[in-house]
């Protein structure tokens, strides 16, 4: 599988943010956004996402079924916000994403119990995803990465709210996912924790560095 992005360019408004941006990822392989604030690193991976519609350019992930119909199809996004309901448990926040996003690409997802394991937060579950602190909210926003199974993770700002050892574990989940023949692409500040590529952002372009 191989995720290409051809010539993409973006606007905010009447505004162009950023133009020309191309690069290819194998599978295994990924990329780390950076650049300063305002460069157009959440709104590049929200095009590649499919949340926002570009300017122009192409992202096509090749390899994949036929019956695809859309890149997005094959991604997960993490933006800045977790993405679950404050007044709902664990449980039924990660069962809603493990049904909506259901499994894509041939894999299989891990049951919510498992997820939540795999992320240090055994047993809380039942716990009102409104009760956790910032790190386990943003802990329990990554389970949703494992129990739906997408080959393609978008990631923004992953680590936001995390100590020293929470982020560890995530290069674990990360470096696993690369193992397994997996794509990620990250915009964010602070390493990543693994072997990856870079894309800088400078406001009007991106440089591969």
């Amino acid at each position: 599988m191989r995720l290409r992005v051809e010539g993409l360019s973006a606007k905010r408004g009447e505004d162009l943010i950023f133009h020309g941006i191309s690069v290819v990822l194998d599978a295994g392989e990924a990329l780390v956004v950076t650049g300063p604030n305002g460069s157009g690193k959440s709104t590049l991976l929200r095009v590649l996402a499919g949340l926002l519609v570009a300017e122009s350019g192409s992202v096509r992930v090749e390899g994949a079924s036929p019956d695809i119909g859309h890149p997005r199809e094959l991604c997960h996004y993490l933006g800045h916000r977790n993405a679950m309901k404050r007044e709902l448990t664990v449980m039924e926040n990660l069962s809603f994403w493990k049904s909506f996003m259901g499994d894509s690409a041939g894999g299989s997802g891990i049951d919510v119990e498992a997820a939540t394991e795999a992320l240090g937060l055994g047993g809380i579950s039942h716990l009102p995803f409104g009760y956790l602190s910032a790190g386990q909210q943003r802990r329990m926003a990554m389970a949703k990465l494992l129990v739906a199974h997408r080959p393609v993770w978008i990631l923004d700002e992953p680590t936001a709210a995390l100590d020293a050892s929470a982020d560890r574990l995530f290069a674990g989940l990360v470096e696993r996912h690369l193992g397994a023949g997996g794509i990620v692409v990250a915009a964010t500040h602070q390493p990543l924790g693994v072997d990856a590529r870079e894309l800088r952002m400078t406001g009007f372009a991106g440089e591969m560095v």
